[in-house]
Order: structure tokens, then sequence, then C-alpha cells
């Protein structure tokens, strides 16, 4: 597309000149002059048409001068639009005020053609950086709409109806909650029920942040819950899923996984750990203790490993309590780590409460703690009580 130039001066013998001086560029398709005799024909013209890059115009004029133009145009807000101002070499007085008022560069008369090609050259330098920028600024709330729409859909798919199993309100208590530290993140929570008497739960962090994290976040919840649903035993659901993980894994992502099924009946818990945080168990007489540490592999990277499976005991009034990494390993301001030992003593306090009371319990200390610094890491907990 050539550079759109208008020139306004009320000296008729300029548009000559200006078409004579660049034919070359003008017949090459580089420049495409208009011409305008005052302020006000400019403007007209500028209202019709919305396109041109570079205004020539010259400051004194009859019926609106130069300055009274270049305000017209600032109130245009186009920043790719680009004035250079032209005056007698003694009028330095006007040419400072149309500078101050927003001018990208200004001539004098007599013209030097050959310093105004340069000021025009530098113009147009200008104006392609100022519409690269715009692009990039376009693509960029494009990119964040969707990002608020992944954002939406992300937490969609997530349980957020608490308690997700009204008919199980007398025998237990469950809740969940992902923040994430970018618009969309790598965590997840789920639960779903089995069958009449089997709950299945799980929580996992897949490795990195952003827009591939949650792609394979969905992955590995949809691919989970499928499995888990039907009815399989935890063990057998990681090492299956992990399979397939690992088959299709790119650029070497994995995901950390506690899976859990939870006998509501008898308050039994068999479970596999793929590498994740140990939960912990918050006993109904205070006390607060970690599971046994899985020595188990994250899924999605070895696709023949056996995930083996272990079972504890949830008395009536104990709660189980699993947490992203995203929970310990949020920082304060002058970068000290909120730590297993912060967890504990916090959870040690919080026994006697219900699930959600808990977990809005450990976000607000976490929060507190962590003060102005910036949320790091996805910060995922899931609570489950037995009444």
């Amino acid at each position: 597309m050539p550079v759109k130039i208008l020139s306004v001066d009320d000296e008729m013998d300029l548009e000559l000149l200006l078409t004579q001086y660049f034919r070359r560029k003008i017949r090459k398709g580089e420049y495409e002059f208009h011409f305008a005799h005052n302020g006000l024909e400019a403007l007209t013209m500028l209202l019709k048409e919305k396109d041109f890059d570079i205004i020539l115009s010259d400051i004194n004029m009859p019926e609106m001068d130069g300055l009274t133009l270049l305000t017209k145009i600032n109130e245009m807000q186009n920043p790719a639009l680009k004035c250079i101002m032209v005056s007698a070499y003694g009028d330095m007085g006007n040419i400072r005020q149309a500078m101050n008022n927003g001018a990208f560069d200004f001539a004098t008369k007599p013209i030097d053609l050959d310093d105004l090609s340069l000021t025009i050259e530098k113009a147009i330098e200008h104006i392609a950086y100022i519409k690269t920028m715009q692009e990039e600024h376009t693509q960029l709330e494009s990119i964040k709409g969707d990002l608020a729409v992944a954002r939406e859909i992300q937490q969609a798919i997530l349980p957020r109806i608490f308690p997700p199993f009204p008919e199980e309100a007398a025998n237990m208590d469950i809740a969940a909650s992902m923040n994430a530290a970018k618009d969309v993140g790598g965590d997840f929570y789920d639960f779903f029920r089995i069958d009449a008497d089997h709950i299945g739960f799980v929580i996992a962090d897949v490795s990195g942040k952003g827009v591939p994290a949650a792609i394979f976040m969905a992955v590995c919840r949809t691919l989970i819950r499928a499995t888990g649903i039907r009815g399989v035993s935890p063990s057998e659901c990681i090492t299956y899923s992990n399979s397939l993980l690992a088959k299709e894994s790119v650029n070497a992502m994995f995901v950390t996984a506690f899976y859990g099924i939870y006998n509501i009946r008898t308050g039994e818990v068999k479970y596999a750990n793929a590498g994740h945080n140990p939960p912990y168990l918050m006993k109904a007489d205070g006390s607060v203790k970690v599971l046994p540490l899985s020595h188990d592999f994250v899924a999605g990277v070895i696709d023949d490993f056996q995930y083996t499976e272990e079972t504890t005991l949830l008395e009536k009034g104990d709660t189980l309590l699993l947490f992203t990494d995203g929970v310990t390993e949020a920082t304060s301001p002058t970068y000290e780590e909120y730590g297993e030992q912060r967890l504990e003593q916090r959870l040690s306090q919080l026994t006697q409460v219900g699930c959600q009371q808990i977990i809005d319990a450990i976000k607000a200390d976490v929060k507190a703690f962590a003060g102005e610094a910036e949320q790091s890491d996805d910060i995922t907990l899931l609570a489950l009580k037995r009444l």
C-alpha cells in the first residue's frame, strides 16, 4: 500500500513542486499525494478518508490555520497519523507551539526538498513501528479474551457445587478449591460417584504453567475420571492413565496425582499416589499426621510403570486434606516459603470444623503470609471428612 500524504498549503505551486520531486516514488506506487488549500478543506478530506498517513501542513493559511488543524487532528486520537508542519524560517514561535502540540517534525520555507524527503522517510518508519505495536496490541487483546474464556471453561469442568453429594450429607463432607497463578492453571481436582458406597476423588498438578498446562490438565482430568468411574482400583486407574499419557506426552510434560476411592460406609480410603505431595490426616482428637511418602513415579513419563496401592481409614470426625505444592511453596515478600510445618500447625487448629472452613482458612493464611508477593504457582486444596 502506498504511503498517503496530504499536503495542505494555500500556495498552488507547491503541488507541482512535490509531484515533480517525488515523481519516481509516485510512479512506483510508494507515495500517493493529495492536496488541500486550507485547514478546513483538509479536515473535510480527513473525515472522509481515514487512511492518510502523513499530513504536510503550512501553519499560516486562510479559513483554518495549521495550528487549528493540528488540534483537530489530535482529537482524532490516531497515533499513526503524523503531522509535519511548514512555516517561514522566522516563524519559530508558531513552529515551537506546533511541536509542543504534538507535531512530528517541521520544515521551513523555502522548503529543502531533500531534507523534507528524509523527514518523510523518518515519519514512515515511525508510522510502521506504531502500526506494528497496534497490531500486536490487538493480538494481545484477542489472546486475553481467549484466555478469559479458557479460564471460564476450566473452572466450569471442576466441581463447584458443594456439597456435591447431598444424599450423603449426613455421612461425609467434601470441598475443594483451585486458584490459578495465571489466567489458566495446571492444577485440578475432581470427585465422582462410582457406586452407592464409593466416591472417587483426585487432586493433581501438571508440570508447567499457562495454556499448555491447562490443556494437559483437561486431558489428565478426563482420562482419570473416565477410567476411575468404571470402578477399577486406584492403582489400576493411575497405571492405565499413565500409560496413555506417556504415549501422548508432548514436550516431556508430566503430572503428579493422588487418586483415592472412599468407602462412605466404612471410612476406608484406598489410594494410589503418582509422585504427589502426601495428604494430611486430621484426626478428630486434634492430631495431624501425614500419609506415607509415595515412592511411585510421576505420571506421563514411563508408559509401563506399575503403580502401587495403599489403604488408610477415616474414623468418624477425621479429615483427609489434599493439596498441591502451590500451598507449601508460596513465598513471602522476603522469599520465605510457607512450608509444611506452618501448614501442619494451621491444620491442627482446624480439626473440628467443616471442609469448606478448612479450605477457606488455609487459603486466607497463605494469602496473609504471601502478602504482596506474586502468586507463583497454582493453589489447590481438597478436603474430605467422615461425619
